[in-house]
């Protein structure tokens, strides 16, 4: 396959990919720190990535918020596998058909605990909240007392009806000892990200390379088939000619960048 045709495309998409892990990680990042901050206030939680509500814990519990009738018992918190997330998004569809809520639950989806996923299900549940919810407080640790769930967050902070952007008072630290520890509270949240970001980022090259690797060797199967068959390449509607039409195809608009065109073809890999 020669760099000029399939090569100089998969650079592109490698870069395209990257490019776009990097984006999506910095465009979503304050949506992603807002929902944190309203999902823990108003169920007193302390969930530090949006993948984590990929149990379906959360989901229910907010739904209960609003409607107070979700079997917050037989909901599991601490649990880690997907047959246990299974069950809790069964108790979270079964209050979608009783509320008559006209929304899909991906269920599949949210129990790979990706983030894109969870996040937009997690906005579609706030703005659901925010029609829905009664006001008033709502005691998030009673509800869910015997469901196997994590203590209070640290601090206990009012849940019901704290604002996804509002912060607690009289919390900002005055001595020097306080801001670093919250200076180191952040350094050590900022290097988990970068950390997260780098192995997003590790898997979208091992997926590339896994499947430029297939492509590889479909070239390296025709190239034999023709070598030994010459005439399977001068018939135009032949399966050589449609898989090399695919192999080397571009999108509308691509341009080999100047250097690579014209000339001799460069070597293949």
């Amino acid at each position: 396959m020669s760099e000029s045709r399939v090569g100089v495309k998969d650079v592109d998409v490698e870069r395209a990919g990257v490019d776009d892990a990097y984006a999506d990680y910095w465009l979503f990042k304050p949506i992603r720190q807002e929902l944190l901050q309203w999902v823990n206030n108003l169920l007193q939680l302390n969930v530090t990535k949006v993948e984590q509500c990929g149990t379906g814990a959360a989901f229910c519990q907010i739904l209960d918020s609003i409607y107070m009738d979700i079997p917050m018992g037989r909901v599991k918190f601490n649990v880690n596998t997907e047959y246990a997330y299974v069950n809790n998004f069964k108790i979270l569809q079964s209050a979608f058909v009783r509320h008559q809520i006209d929304r899909p639950v991906p269920v599949q989806s949210l129990i790979k605990c990706r983030m894109q996923d969870n996040l937009e299900f997690l906005q579609w549940i706030k703005r659901h909240w925010d029609q829905y919810y009664p006001g008033g407080e709502y005691d998030a640790v009673a509800r869910r007392k015997g469901s196997g769930a994590p203590p209070p967050a640290a601090g206990g902070a009012r849940s019901g009806t704290s604002s996804a952007t509002g912060t607690r008072r009289g919390t900002t630290p005055t001595s020097a000892a306080g801001r670093a520890r919250v200076g180191g509270a952040n350094n050590l949240a900022l290097t988990q990200e970068l950390n997260a970001q780098k192995e997003a980022i590790a898997g979208l090259e091992k997926e590339r390379d896994f499947y430029f690797a297939k492509l590889r060797d479909i070239e390296l199967l025709l190239q034999q088939a023709v070598e030994a068959d010459p005439e399977l390449e001068k018939e135009e509607d032949s399966l050589v000619k449609h898989i090399q039409a695919i192999l080397y195809s571009t999108e509308e608009g691509f341009e080999i960048p100047d250097g690579e065109a014209g000339g001799e073809e460069l070597e293949t890999f």
